[in-house]
């Protein structure tokens, strides 16, 4: 009995018994607890499973919001994309306008041609250098008018005196100007004379002492606005014109002088940026390649004095006091002139 089992199903039809051994037993009850182990490992799974679910939901949501903020910055870097596109475009038009600038720049300074192929901040510190040397020339150099243009009414050389009637030379150039009218510095420079000129017979003179050699005459003034050292520059005015001294009527007689040597003021009123070169066509008595050199070397980046806007004292030529109204003769000792 202990090593069986009997088993009775009953049904409608009747009662149908059946035999289980031991072996059979265990064989079930092993089955029993394999499902049950099976069971209880698909429940630890399962419970598992939620949770990584869980923790994979969580992780999911985070992803989801770093997608959010990444899209955000997306679409900003897409805006910043946009802008700086935009300003690139226009930087590019601005380079094409600067280029055609530059090139009109290098035109009136007068670069020469063939250089237009080479690295725009190449260009642009060679037409800074060449404006520069060009410009303290220009501002140290007389040019230009020293009044309103309104004709001239007696040239530079040989004429007939108006006053005494005689030949004579005549050292610079006579100005038609009314009374009054301003008279300004041709250049950059310091005033040697401001006063009555009797000797000469300029009347009221005023003359200004320009680097490199250079020295400017105004006279038959009718007043003076300035005083002996003074330092002016260019376009200041030095006093108005009349017709003060040995004078038929109002004008400015205007000189410029080198080394104390009268030249025609003519070509160095004509001199301009725009013209550059005419001066030096005009006037072969001064050596201006020398001079350029020094002026290039005044401006070079390397070598450019703190106060390269005010033009160096030091390069004045020194003059003797008494050189208003002396001039050199043959035989090298000074003597009296009368200015025509």
């Amino acid at each position: 009995m202990r090593s069986r089992c009997l088993i009775t199903i009953t049904t409608y039809r009747g009662a149908r018994h059946f035999t289980l051994t031991q072996f059979v037993r265990r064989i079930a009850a092993g089955v029993v607890a394999g499902l049950a182990l099976a069971l209880l490992t698909g429940g630890l799974a399962i419970h598992w499973l939620s949770e990584k679910v869980t923790s994979l939901q969580v992780e999911l949501t985070e992803l989801d919001l770093e997608r959010q903020r990444v899209e955000q910055s997306r679409q900003q870097l897409l805006t910043a994309k946009r802008d700086l596109d935009r300003a690139v475009a226009a930087q590019s038009d601005d380079l094409v306008q600067l280029r055609e600038e530059l090139a009109h720049i290098e035109t009136i300074i007068g670069l020469e041609e063939g250089h237009e192929h080479a690295p725009l901040p190449q260009r642009v510190m060679t037409a800074t250098q060449t404006a520069m040397e060009k410009r303290l020339m220009l501002n140290t150099i007389p040019n230009g008018s020293p009044v309103e243009r309104r004709g001239v009414t007696s040239s530079f050389g040989n004429r007939t005196h108006p006053v005494h009637g005689r030949q004579a030379f005549h050292g610079g150039i006579d100005l038609r100007a009314p009374r009054g009218t301003p008279v300004h510095a041709t250049a950059d420079g310091v005033v040697q004379w401001a006063a009555r000129h009797a000797d000469s017979g300029m009347g009221k003179m005023v003359e200004v002492v320009h680097n490199h050699g250079f020295t400017t005459v105004y006279g038959h003034l009718d007043s003076i606005k300035v005083k002996p050292g003074q330092y002016v520059r260019k376009g200041d005015q030095l006093g108005a014109a009349g017709n003060t001294g040995v004078a038929t009527a109002p004008h400015l007689h205007y000189e410029v002088r080198y080394l104390q040597r009268r030249l025609n003021p003519a070509p160095f009123m004509r001199w301009s940026l725009e013209d550059y070169d005419l001066l030096f066509e005009r006037e072969d008595r001064v050596q201006w390649q020398s001079l350029a050199d020094a002026v290039r070397r005044l401006t070079h980046p390397q070598e450019r004095p703190s106060s390269l806007g005010e033009p160096a004292l030091s390069v004045i030529w020194p003059l003797p006091a008494n050189s208003t109204s002396m001039a050199t003769s043959k035989a090298g000792s000074p003597r009296p002139e009368r200015f025509p």
